[in-house]
Parts: structure tokens; C-alpha cells; sequence
């Protein structure tokens, strides 16, 4: 049950190691197989290796298939290697020779790479609306408690005024940048390499261009072994973004996991959404936010994990290329994971209004009590020295009135301009 048998038969335990866990990953990328299939059989009849009524007697059995993986009842069983296998299977048990010609004019190489490029398209759409769903979310959050009162922090130490608005809408701006590299992902991913073969082309004169139109790429990979090339570039590429926004989710997953702390107590969610302990009955432990933070931490490691699979690889396919599948697919669906539940516990976010009552964080305002002197007239450096004076010998007091007027500070968050921005990238 395999496109290369020979009828040569291979040792039980080579199959094993050399399948691995292909056919539960081909699972998610069948669909996209088919598609493939499909485009690739109205491109074979239009150039006369298939007659019309071979074509449509293939396309309604891929359609058939089609929704078998659709409803979930497709299943690839250990006879086969892998989803090309079973699909061609089904083609020829259902219409003989007409069947054993779908694979004409092209190689499982260029069928598992439009079949991965096509699965990484959809997968980054949906990644980058829940995104954006997050990225509003936290705009939102930042317009309803713009004026609640934050300690900012640098070294961890209590350093500056800060806000609500200004905390939420960070983050809202950092996501602006894991979506442009979301969007390069998918502009890589969008390039056709079907009707590359096994990386150097046909003899029979396949015509591209229809495919690329048939499978809404936006253009095709021209050069059959750049297309080749591009198997494991692509992942990297996804990755990449990947590992972007999973950095922006740890970062806000840790400052959470820090508000909440008693010793911050900023921050509260309701009962529901955290966990307890076996001995301790007080507990409210942060759970989701502490694995979303473990799960983002590990798909940072992802572009590098792929990057060394590469390393010293020439052109031309290699088997080692498979593996791609084995850390990209479940990374994706974990990523997608984090994201929902991120959005989804957020909505529920408590603020606490009155932080800055407590006289620990007086000496957040000793830049504004300092700015106001160099107002005055003294220069910034004898006002430096006098507040730190004040600072050492307990004199210091301020009326925490922070005003701050300039662009993207805690009196004017650009809310506005940053949603625009984000507009403009995600389109």
C-alpha cells in the first residue's frame, strides 16, 4: 500500500521507524490533499492525460472523500504509509484505471508540500483572527480603566506611574508586530509548488498556472526545485510567527500570574477560573496563566528545533523532512489553544482601583515631583540631586498628580492610532 512499492517488500520494523506517527498528522492534512487532488486532475484533463469523463468520475470520488474527512469517518489504517496512500487507494478500488492515473505528472513530494502550504495558510487565518480577537479585547480593556492608576516597574522595583490603559494597550501594540510576522508567514506560504514533482519537474506539459488559480494561491513557486526548497523554509517561516506571539502571551501571562499575587494584588478573577490546592484550603491558584506562560515558553524553542532539522541539508528532499510535521501541527493547534483561553479569561479580568493609596508606592512620582522643578526654572541636574536628597532623608512627598500629555504615555494611549495600525497589517 505504497505509491513507491515495488513489489519489493519492506522489513516490518523499517516501516515502523520510517512511518512514525505520519498517519495521525496526515489526519489534519488530508483535506488538503484532496484539494490538491482535485485541482491537479482538472489541470491533467485540461491538458488531454485525462479524458472529461475520467476527470469527473475522479472528482466525484475525491468529493466523497472529502466529506468522509469532513464528518471524521476518514481513517488511514497501518496498511498504509500515509494519507497519499489511502486517498489513491480509495481511487482505484472505486475506479480501477482510471484511478491509477491521478498521480500522474507528480510526486509525494509535491504533494505533501501543497498540502502542508495550503494546512499552514488556513491554520495562520485563523491564528491571526484570534489575534486580532485578542489584540481588541485588550484595546477594550485599556479604553474602560484608561484612568486607574498602575505601579510601573523596572529591575522589579517600584519605578514610575503607570496605568490600566497603558498595560492593557502594550500588549495590544506588541501583537500589532506578532501580526506582521504573521502576515510574512502566510505571504511565504502562499507560493504554489505543485507541479514540482519530486523537486525537478515534468516531462508532460503541466500547466501551473491553472493550479495556483485552482487552489487560491497568490502566485506559484516558479523555480521546481526552489519549490522543493521550500519544504522546511516554510515551517521555519511559520514558526517564526509562531513563537511571536508566544513570546507576547508568556510576557502577559507572567505579569498576571504577578498581579495577582497578594503581595501585588492588582488584579482578581473570579473563582471559576482558577484552581486550588490539595492541602491549602485558601487557594487561588493561576493555572491557565502559568501553562499558557510553559506552553508559550516551549513554542519560542520551536524555530530553532526546525532551523537544526535543516541545518545541513542540501537541496533536493531529504526524509528527514517529515519531522516538520511532527513539531509544526501540534504547535499550531497549542498556540490556537492559548490564544482562546487567553481571550476567553480576560473578558473576566477584576482591576483594583485604588493601588496607589498605599504609601509604598509614593516614590513613583519623584520624576514628576523632578520634571516639575526643571518647569520651574532649575536645571535638570541640581533637580535631580534635590529630590533624591528629599528621597534619602524621608522628606520626599508628592501629591501623585501625574501628568503626562505626549503620544503613547498614560495621558494620551493612542488607542485610535494603534488600532489603525493594526488594521492596516492584518488585512
Amino acid at each position: 500500500m505504497k505509491l513507491w512499492e515495488k513489489g519489493l517488500k519492506t522489513d516490518e520494523k523499517i516501516d515502523r521507524f520510517t512511518v512514525g506517527n505520519d498517519r495521525e498528522l496526515d489526519l489534519l492534512l488530508a483535506k488538503y490533499d484532496v484539494l490538491a487532488s482535485m485541482a491537479h486532475c482538472k489541470m491533467l484533463a485540461s491538458i488531454g492525460l485525462l479524458s472529461q469523463e475520467e476527470s469527473e468520475a475522479i472528482l466525484l470520488e475525491l468529493d466523497a472523500i472529502a466529506l468522509s474527512i469532513k464528518k471524521g469517518t476518514f481513517t488511514i489504517e497501518e496498511e498504509f504509509e500515509d494519507m497519499h496512500s489511502k486517498i489513491e487507494y480509495l481511487l482505484i478500488q472505486k475506479l480501477g484505471d482510471t484511478g491509477k492515473k491521478i498521480h500522474t505528472a507528480r510526486s509525494r513530494n509535491d504533494q505533501v508540500l501543497v498540502a502542508i502550504q495550503l494546512y499552514i495558510k488556513e491554520e495562520l487565518k485563523t491564528v491571526k483572527q484570534q489575534v486580532y480577537d485578542l489584540f481588541d479585547l485588550l484595546l477594550n480593556l485599556a479604553d474602560a480603566h484608561k484612568k486607574v492608576l498602575l505601579p510601573g516597574y523596572t529591575h522589579l522595583q517600584v519605578a514610575m506611574p503607570s496605568s490600566f490603559g497603558l498595560w492593557f494597550s502594550a500588549y495590544a501594540e506588541s501583537l500589532v508586530d506578532d501580526m506582521i510576522l504573521l502576515k510574512a508567514a502566510t505571504a511565504i506560504a502562499d507560493q504554489n509548488p505543485l507541479g514540482s514533482a519530486a523537486g525537478y519537474g515534468s516531462s508532460f506539459p503541466i500547466d501551473r498556472a491553472m493550479t495556483t488559480k485552482e487552489l487560491g494561491f497568490s502566485t506559484l513557486k516558479y523555480n521546481v526545485v526552489a519549490a522543493q526548497m521550500g519544504r522546511g523554509k516554510v515551517e521555519v517561516s511559520t514558526a517564526r510567527a509562531l513563537a511571536s506571539v508566544g513570546a507576547t502571551l508568556a510576557k502577559l501571562s507572567m505579569d498576571i500570574c504577578l498581579y495577582m499575587n497578594q503581595n501585588f494584588n492588582f488584579i482578581s478573577f473570579p473563582d471559576d477560573l482558577t484552581t486550588g490546592s490539595s492541602i491549602m484550603p485558601h487557594k487561588k491558584n493561576p493555572d491557565v496563566f502559568e501553562l499558557v506562560r510553559a506552553k508559550c515558553n516551549v513554542l519560542q524553542a520551536l524555530p530553532n528545533e526546525l532551523s537544526m532539522l535543516l541545518t545541513n541539508l542540501p537541496s533536493g528532499y531529504h526524509r528527514d523532512l517529515q519531522l516538520t510535521k511532527n513539531s509544526l501541527v501540534p504547535a499550531i493547534q497549542e498556540l490556537k489553544a492559548c490564544l482562546d483561553i487567553l481571550t476567553f479569561s480576560l473578558r473576566k479580568i477584576k482591576v483594583k482601583e485604588d493601588i496607589l493609596e498605599d504609601p509604598k508606592y509614593d516614590l513613583l512620582f519623584t520624576v514628576d515631583a523632578l520634571n516639575d522643578l526643571v518647569k520651574n526654572g532649575m536645571p535638570f541636574r541640581d533637580a535631580y540631586k534635590e529630590i533624591a536628597s528629599q528621597v534619602a532623608k524621608g522628606e520626599f512627598r508628592s501629591s501623585k498628580d501625574a501628568v503626562h500629555t505626549h503620544m503613547g504615555s498614560i495621558g494620551n494611549l493612542c488607542l485610535k492610532e494603534i488600532r489603525l495600525k493594526m488594521e492596516r497589517f492584518s488585512k
